[in-house]
């Protein structure tokens, strides 16, 4: 498993399982082209481009193109790096019958062949001692009144509305997505202001 340091945006939730096998990092996915509609999720894609950068890793047919294109118009060009899978031919296994295209998506393709274009995309690979950096854990939201405790939704609610993020991320997603954007130091600083 890789560490990446930007979120890795995806179509759907096949390929967020396929790359939380490979990859240590935050991934983010777009639901289709249900992004076009969703200002919430476009405008989190957005605060998270700024914090740390994202990596755009749609399919190669048609479809993940527009998706790429229209996410690399909402964000700005230096935030955003694109990863690209090659076009290969076949059938994902969770499937009855070949794409339109017959192209495998990311889902699909081998592990390495993700790897492969994360390091063309220039993704920032983490070494061992970012890797050991004080994470944000959901014990650390508990703590701050951010979850598990009386009050804590409602507490959690405003504290996702002052950082622009959507309201409905649960705990643990919150930690995965404080820790793209804030080290402990600042998160415990921020919470007892």
């Amino acid at each position: 498993m890789v560490k990446v340091r930007e979120a890795i945006i995806v179509e759907g939730k096949y390929d967020k399982l396929k790359l939380s096998s490979i990859v240590d990092g935050l991934i983010i996915e777009t639901n289709g082209f249900g992004i076009f509609k969703d200002r919430e999720q476009l405008g989190f894609i957005q605060k998270i481009a700024e914090a740390r950068g994202i990596i755009i890793l749609t399919d190669s047919d048609a479809a993940g193109f527009v998706i790429r294109g229209y996410l690399s118009g909402a964000v700005r060009p230096e935030n955003v790096r694109q990863a690209y899978i090659p076009d290969i031919f076949g059938k994902e296994k969770r499937k009855t019958k070949f794409s339109k295209e017959g192209k495998l998506g990311v889902e699909g393709v081998p592990a390495h062949v993700i790897i492969d274009a994360l390091r063309r995309a220039e993704a920032t690979f983490c070494s061992e001692n970012e890797k050991n950096v004080r994470k944000i854990t959901k014990n650390d939201l508990y703590f701050a009144g951010l979850a598990g405790g009386e009050g804590s939704a409602s507490r959690r609610r405003a504290f996702l509305s002052a950082l622009s993020l959507p309201e409905h991320l649960s705990s643990n997603a919150l930690a995965k997505v404080l820790n793209g954007m804030m080290g402990y130091d600042e998160f415990i600083s921020i919470t007892k202001t």
